[in-house]
């Protein structure tokens, strides 16, 4: 089976999941899995689906899927070739944050994706996708700054929800974003992911 196969396997079976308990899991009405191609140099990571995610089951469609998409623009990238999931695949009752849990819960479908899309460059977006890649560190002080985690390139960058809040933010994601094309020019392949 192809990457894309395989992906695409993955993606039913996280749209199938149900009854394991986790909140998100038993009360969203469409799971999220995340869209693009495998393989893809750009993997771009969020926390969870929001409201307008979890009516249509896409990632990144409401108000901050339009500013990534514009951003995305801004420097030649076209959607469809990114890959764009979330570290959670169900939205959290009432717009919450996700619980640690719940991340360990869903972490096995985002590793399987990282194994199946082999990303050049990893782009979190918002604190709870950075704390995925990279637990402890603060958004605001590394937002930009390119790290290295198992393997992986990792961009840190504000959340585009708060950066539709928070002009600054905004300004600063703007920025970050303008990095990425000289950054996949030398983020390397990576080796297949620690077992």
């Amino acid at each position: 089976m192809s990457a894309a196969e395989e992906l695409a396997a993955l993606a039913d079976e996280i749209r199938r999941h149900r009854g394991c308990g986790f909140e998100p899991c038993e009360t969203c009405t469409n799971p999220v899995p995340g869209e693009g191609p495998a393989p893809a140099t750009l993997m771009l990571v969020g926390e969870a689906p929001g409201a307008q995610e979890d009516r249509v089951g896409r990632p990144f469609v409401g108000a901050a899927g339009r500013l990534l998409d514009g951003l995305l623009t801004s420097i030649d990238v076209p959607r469809d070739r990114v890959f764009i999931t979330n570290v959670l695949k169900a939205r959290p009752p009432g717009n919450r944050d996700p619980r640690p849990d719940e991340v360990a819960h869903a972490r096995p479908w985002l590793d399987a994706q990282l194994a199946l899309v082999r990303p050049r460059l990893v782009v979190t977006l918002g604190r709870h996708a950075l704390d995925a890649f990279a637990p402890g560190l603060k958004i605001t002080q590394v937002h930009g700054q390119v790290l290295e985690r198992d393997g992986r390139t990792v961009l840190p960058l504000y959340h585009p929800a708060a950066a539709l809040r928070v002009r600054p933010l905004r300004e600063a994601l703007q920025a970050d974003v303008a990095r990425i094309p000289a950054l996949l020019g030398r983020a390397a392949q990576p080796a297949d992911p620690p077992a």
